[in-house]
């Protein structure tokens, strides 16, 4: 095969990225759980004409063609890829789609960021197709389902604050607590996601990250070992912050390094439903500070992507999400 045609899309290859996205893999858990999965057309549209942190990319060559979104924020230390579309099968040659992974992690260096991320399912054939293009697994994730409840913030025990930029040191020192060391640099929630944060006896224990859309919520929690006691609770108050909540499924990411997580909120009705390895490809060694950059705590107005309806995570089209 002929070495591929790598460029970034324009409004020609519109039809061929609506096309392929069906059939694409989505490597973002916040955005594929959140977002219309199915043909958003609009946010395609925006994605080329104005990109606001939205980088899409195709690859062509002989009859294959494939194309690879991925995010950036100049906030963020480092870029996520949103799907690549399609992914090889097991018997296909995925040479193709290496060179759309490199092609984006070039891209991604020359925006200024550190590091690519990709969430994968660790027995699928793109995850070795991953790791043929030296990406490394950092840690491994647990996504937990709920369908929609409603919870009342007055039957809830303990109180949650939206996090200010009061709290910035505080949930910096927290992640730092929590997290370990040669991951913190890609722990970090995107600076587009809000939060709430728990003290108690004026520290701060708790910072809870949230994303929520038409298809569901996405929690991400960072909570300290000593409000282990507090887990459920701290869970449900953050429900009860959500009013979409009552309408949508709820998601809850769960990281190895917090597994003990996982009994919390078992408790409270959440099940298993996905596991994902978070892979790294790292693009300049850098100056590695400890501790965290600064969380965004406003709402982002970045574009938000077209994702495909194919998901790793398993969404299909027949599913009814509201």
């Amino acid at each position: 095969m002929d070495a591929p045609d790598t460029r970034a899309i324009t409004i020609v290859d519109l039809p061929l990225v609506r096309r392929l996205s069906n059939r694409g893999t989505v490597l973002d858990s916040e955005l594929g759980l959140t977002r219309d999965a199915r043909g958003a057309n609009s946010a395609l549209l925006s994605t080329i004409l104005f990109p606001r942190g939205l980088y899409t990319l195709v690859a062509k060559s002989d009859q294959k063609q494939v194309v690879g979104q991925f995010r950036y924020n100049p906030d963020d230390a480092c870029a996520h890829i949103v799907y690549v579309a399609p992914s090889a099968e097991d018997d296909e040659d995925d040479t193709i789609v290496l060179h759309i992974l490199d092609a984006m992690t070039q891209e991604a260096g020359k925006h200024g960021a550190q590091a690519l991320l990709a969430e994968v399912e660790p027995n699928s054939h793109l995850f070795e197709t991953f790791r043929e293009a030296r990406f490394a697994t950092y840690t491994r994730q647990v996504i937990w389902r709920h369908e929609p409840m409603t919870i009342k913030r007055e039957n809830c025990a303990i109180t949650l604050e939206d996090a200010a930029d009061v709290h910035q040191l505080a949930i910096s020192v927290l992640m730092t607590n929590i997290v370990p060391r040669m991951l913190q640099q890609f722990a970090t929630p995107h600076s587009d996601l809000r939060g709430l944060v728990y003290r108690e006896n004026e520290r701060l224990l708790a910072y809870i990250a949230y994303s929520e859309g038409d298809n569901g919520i996405y929690i991400l929690p960072f909570i300290h070992a000593d409000a282990v006691q507090h887990a459920s609770e701290l869970v449900k108050t953050t429900i009860a912050h959500i009013s979409r909540a009552r309408r949508v499924p709820i998601y809850i990411c769960v990281r190895s390094y917090q597994e003990w997580l996982s009994h919390s909120i078992k408790d409270i009705g959440f099940e298993p439903w996905i596991e994902q390895a978070v892979m790294v490809k790292h693009i300049a060694a850098g100056i590695r500070h400890p501790g965290f950059r600064r969380v965004s705590l406003g709402h982002s107005e970045v574009a938000k992507p077209a994702v495909p309806a194919l998901c790793s995570i398993p969404v299909s089209d027949d599913e009814d999400y509201t």
